[in-house]
């Protein structure tokens, strides 16, 4: 049977489609633009906007498993297409779905819950990517600006969001349930920044800004304003999935989530300094001794094997 991956070039399809593949899984990749996919050559790539159910034509067809997006277009507003999602993944015997929130229960979570197919929702709280947006300032500047500096919040690898969607969609067994996803750790935006100093070795500075001129940045930067207090609530008032440590990452794929100090090491040279080789990262903001774990790599081969061997 095949997988469907939605959002097949987003942050976290990625990593999904590349689990299912170590898995031994066949993986077909919905995206608007197959041309500038740069999937694998074995990834089925299909064309079609989950904003658009028409535009779907056969992508379910011949589907077990679906990794499903919840937001869409270019200004990622939160889909209003559930119904017909789920009719579409009803209509194709499609067998589970695994749901990537994008900050609140929407009409796809709704629709789901309300349809026959196995449903498992992942709220993966915040993105450690996320802080690539800070990598053109901190090389130019050795600044960011960013408002409610101290408010910690629940940060997670994508891979690891990766692993859990594959891990639900072939193994089965969380059929209703919702996971927070986190790291280990809660951060405020000034701690993530220490560690980012930490690992490239360079000074950083935050500027913190108020409300209204985050709020104006945003808007600068043409978001619309459903995005915009989708921001301001989650970086202000995070929701309590983010607020605590979840256990989900470990217990769904058997090893422990990627710490933030971790991600910092090896994405130093994007903020402009090599990695460090040292075999342990000391990060004093955060108060402990990240010992460096297994490389990617080497998750990624460990993820794909539990797969294979505790499948139901």
């Amino acid at each position: 049977m095949t997988f469907l991956v939605t959002g097949a070039t987003g942050k976290v399809g990625r990593h999904v489609v590349g689990h299912l593949l170590r898995a031994g899984r066949r993986v077909r990749a919905l995206t608007r633009d197959p041309a500038g996919a740069g999937l694998p050559e074995s990834v089925e790539v299909v064309r079609g906007d989950l904003t658009d159910p028409g535009t779907l034509g056969p992508a379910f067809d011949g589907v077990e498993g679906v990794h499903l997006l919840t937001a869409g277009g270019d200004d990622y507003a939160t889909l209003r297409t559930g119904p017909e999602l789920a009719g579409l993944a009803e209509k194709a015997g499609v067998r589970r779905v695994a749901l990537l929130w994008n900050g609140q229960v929407g009409p796809v979570e709704e629709a789901f819950a309300a349809s026959g197919v196995e449903w498992t929702g992942l709220q993966a709280v915040d993105f450690m990517s996320n802080t690539l947006a800070w990598a053109s300032a901190i090389r130019a500047e050795g600044e960011v600006r960013e408002p409610f500096a101290d408010v910690p919040g629940g940060v997670v690898d994508e891979a690891d969001v990766g692993a859990v969607s594959a891990a639900v969609l072939v193994r089965g067994g969380h059929a209703g349930r919702t996971y927070a996803l986190t790291g280990p750790q809660t951060l405020s935006q000034r701690q993530r920044l220490a560690a980012i100093a930490e690992a490239t070795g360079r000074p950083l500075r935050l500027v913190e800004l108020t409300e209204e001129q985050a709020r104006r940045r945003w808007r600068q930067a043409g978001h619309g304003e459903e995005l915009i207090e989708l921001l301001v609530s989650w970086q202000r008032d995070p929701p309590p999935e983010s607020t605590f440590i979840s256990p989900a990452v470990r217990e769904i794929t058997g090893r422990e989530p990627r710490s933030f100090a971790e991600w910092a090491a090896e994405h130093a040279a994007h903020f402009g300094a090599e990695p460090a080789e040292a075999p342990t990262l000391k990060v004093q903001t955060l108060k402990a001794t990240e010992t460096l774990k297994a490389t990617e790599t080497l998750k990624a081969t460990e993820t794909a094997e539990t797969l294979k061997a505790t499948e139901s």
